[in-house]
C-alpha cells in the first residue's frame, strides 16, 4: 500500500519579508501616493484648460498674401481689434488711413505700429462716427488724398453705454454703430468702385441673435435696454446693412462681407455697470475664457485678405468660418426699410434699387431725376469732388 502524498506548502509572497521589501521598494506609500495623484490630475487639468483656452481664441488667418501698396481704411484702431488688424495689415504693406475718435490715441498706436512693421505708410486722421459733419469732413479731406480705396474695414463701436445722443440727435449706439459707418460707406463707394476688386469689412456681433428693428421706436426713445435692446438692433442693422448693399453692388467688383469677432477683451465693455467685486471677477475670468484683442481681429483680417473669398459677398462670418444667419437678419424688406430710414436719417438721396435690379443694371442702384439733374449741374472736380457732390453722384449706373 502506497503512502499517501503529502502535500507541499509554499510560504505567501506577502508572508516573505523579502519580497514585501522589495514591493515596498517599487510601490508610492503613504504622502507619495497622494502627491503623485495630486500632480496627474493637475496635469490632466491643465491639459483641458489648454485645449479649451486654444478652442476659446479660434483660428489664425496663415495666408502669407501681402497687400502692398493697397489704400485701407480702419475705423476705431487706436485700441484692442481694431489695433490689431492695422498691424497686421501693416506688416503686409498696406497703406492705412487710421480713422480714430481720439487724435491723441491714434497717434500713439500709430507710431508704436510703426516702430513695430516699419512700415511708414500709416496716416492719423480725425473720425468721430457720433458726428455726420466729422464723416463728412473725415470723407473729404480723403478724397483730396487718395483717388482709391481698396479695403474699407467698419471696425468703431460703442456697446452697452447709457442712454445718450449722437451730435445729431440719434441714439448713441444705433448712431455709432451703423448710422455713421452707413453715411461713410456710400460716400466712399466711388473710391471703392475705381479700385475694385475691393473689399468692406463690418464688424457686427452675435449679440444680433437678440435685436430687433423697431420701427416704431428706432432710437429707443419708448424704451432703452442697453445690451439686449439698443446694441442687439444696431448689430442687427449692421447685418442687414451688409446683406442690402451687397445686393446693390451685384456686378461692381466691391464684396462687403460681416463677421463676429468674438467675445474679445477690449475697452468695449467699458460701460459694465455692477458692483465692483462682479467687475473684479469679470476682469480675471476675461483673462482666460476671453479671446485676446490679436484673435478677435482674425475673422476681420481673413475677409480682409484672403484670395478665396474674391467673390464672397453678403455673408456673415465667425472664427474665420461661415455661418447661417436666422431668419430676421435675412428679411429683405426690414432690410429695405431700414436702409430708406437710413438714408434720410444721414441726408442721402434714395435710390431705386428695385427698378434698376430689373432693367439689369448691375445691381449698383438707380438715382432719381432730381438727383440725376442736380448731378449733371455740379461742376466736374476730379479726385476733390466734395462731399455734397458725391452724396447725390453716389450710385453709378
Amino acid at each position: 500500500m502506497s503512502e499517501a502524498a503529502t502535500p507541499t506548502t509554499t510560504t505567501p509572497a506577502y508572508d516573505d519579508p523579502t519580497a514585501e521589501a522589495a514591493e515596498k521598494a517599487l510601490c508610492f506609500r503613504g504622502i507619495w501616493a497622494w502627491l503623485v495623484l495630486l500632480l496627474l490630475i493637475f496635469l490632466c487639468i491643465a491639459f483641458v484648460m489648454w485645449l479649451l483656452r486654444k478652442c476659446i481664441q479660434g483660428p489664425v488667418y496663415r495666408k502669407a498674401n501681402r497687400i502692398d501698396g493697397k489704400v485701407v481704411i480702419v475705423t476705431g484702431c487706436n485700441t484692442g481689434i481694431g489695433k490689431e488688424t492695422v498691424l497686421e495689415l501693416a506688416r503686409r504693406g498696406a497703406k492705412i488711413y487710421m480713422a480714430c475718435r481720439d487724435p491723441a490715441r491714434c497717434e500713439a498706436a500709430r507710431i508704436e505700429i510703426i516702430d513695430r512693421t516699419q512700415n511708414q505708410q500709416l496716416f492719423n486722421r480725425s473720425l468721430d462716427l457720433g458726428s455726420l459733419d466729422s464723416v463728412r469732413n473725415f470723407v473729404a479731406r480723403f478724397k483730396t488724398e487718395e483717388t482709391r480705396l481698396d479695403l474699407l474695414i467698419n471696425n468703431a463701436g460703442v456697446m452697452a453705454c447709457p442712454r445718450t445722443l449722437t451730435a445729431d440727435g440719434y441714439e448713441m449706439q444705433l448712431g455709432v454703430n451703423h448710422l455713421g459707418h452707413f453715411l461713410l460707406t456710400n460716400l466712399l463707394l466711388d473710391r471703392l468702385k475705381q479700385a475694385a476688386p475691393s473689399r468692406i469689412v463690418v464688424v457686427s456681433s452675435a449679440a444680433y441673435l437678440f435685436g430687433r428693428i423697431n420701427r416704431e421706436d428706432l432710437m429707443s426713445e419708448r424704451k432703452y435696454s442697453k445690451f439686449f435692446g439698443a446694441y442687439s438692433q444696431s448689430k442687427l442693422a449692421n447685418i442687414l446693412f451688409t446683406r442690402k448693399l451687397s445686393m446693390l453692388l451685384n456686378g461692381t467688383g466691391v464684396t462687403v462681407n460681416c463677421c463676429h469677432p468674438g467675445v474679445v477683451r477690449t475697452e468695449l465693455n467699458r460701460h459694465f455697470a455692477g458692483p465692483n467685486w462682479t467687475k473684479s471677477a469679470l476682469k480675471v475670468l476675461s483673462l482666460y475664457f476671453f479671446k485676446t484683442p490679436r484673435a478677435g481681429a482674425q475673422t476681420s483680417l481673413r475677409l480682409a485678405l484672403d484670395p478665396a473669398l474674391e467673390g464672397s459677398s453678403g455673408n456673415y462670418y465667425s472664427d474665420c468660418m461661415r455661418f447661417p444667419l436666422v431668419p430676421w437678419a435675412r428679411d429683405m424688406d426690414t432690410a429695405d426699410w431700414l436702409w430708406r430710414e437710413s438714408e434720410k436719417l444721414v441726408g442721402l438721396p434714395p435710390i431705386q434699387s428695385d427698378s434698376s435690379n430689373q432693367n439689369g443694371q448691375n445691381g449698383s442702384g438707380a438715382r432719381p431725376a432730381a438727383a440725376t439733374a442736380a448731378s449733371a449741374a455740379a461742376p466736374s472736380t476730379a479726385p476733390g469732388d466734395s462731399v455734397e457732390t458725391v452724396v447725390v453722384d453716389r450710385p453709378s449706373s
